[in-house]
């Protein structure tokens, strides 16, 4: 009877447990207003590259925030993605990226005035060193990482925003899942 009783009080624990770390670690939405910044620690020796404005004239993603995203890329990925496809749609509050797979592509989304920037980690999945893209060019900008990895590879994409005063990164933040870079799926 005594040994009935603490299972029922252990899962009941563990449950509680469980439903408290999901409620606490949920991530800001991508509109979501942003009270006491948290600050990320970054893996060891993360190279930070500043981003470029995209060409005059060049296809840019929307910087409006679509609810979809993951889902809509991934559908164009399967249905053989163009060569500007954007793919791994990803936001938080203040910043999207994702990943075109022709010419290996990062691009950086700031969408809110907030004094901060954007910032997206790339990593993959065959140990090349993690890269951070960040946009300074101002919100409502869009800003590019052009790079050359693996074509047998992965990539996946991390957003959060970037204090260029202190050199450091803040939540909300947001993943994407892999991304393959041929753009295959």
């Amino acid at each position: 009877m005594r040994e009935n009783w603490r299972i029922k009080v252990s899962v009941l624990a563990g449950a509680s447990a469980l439903a408290f770390s999901a409620l606490a670690a949920v991530p800001a939405v991508a509109d979501e207003a942003v009270g006491d910044l948290q600050e990320v620690q970054m893996p060891e020796g993360v190279k930070i590259v500043e981003g470029l404005a995209p060409a005059a004239g060049a296809d840019v993603p929307s910087v409006e925030p679509t609810t979809d995203a993951p889902f809509s890329a991934a559908a164009a990925a399967k249905a053989a993605p163009g060569a500007n496809t954007c793919l791994g749609s990803t936001a938080a509050y203040g910043v999207t990226g994702c990943f075109q797979h022709n010419g290996d592509i990062v691009w950086a989304g700031d969408t809110k005035k907030d004094g901060m920037s954007a910032a997206v980690g790339v990593y993959t999945d065959y140990g090349r060193a993690a890269e951070v893209c960040i946009n300074k060019l101002g919100v409502n900008t869009w800003a590019t990482c052009d790079k050359d990895y693996r074509e047998t590879g992965n990539v996946r994409l991390r957003v959060l925003r970037y204090d260029g005063d202190t050199g450091k990164f803040y939540q909300p933040e947001s993943w994407s899942g892999w991304i393959p870079v041929d753009g295959k799926y």
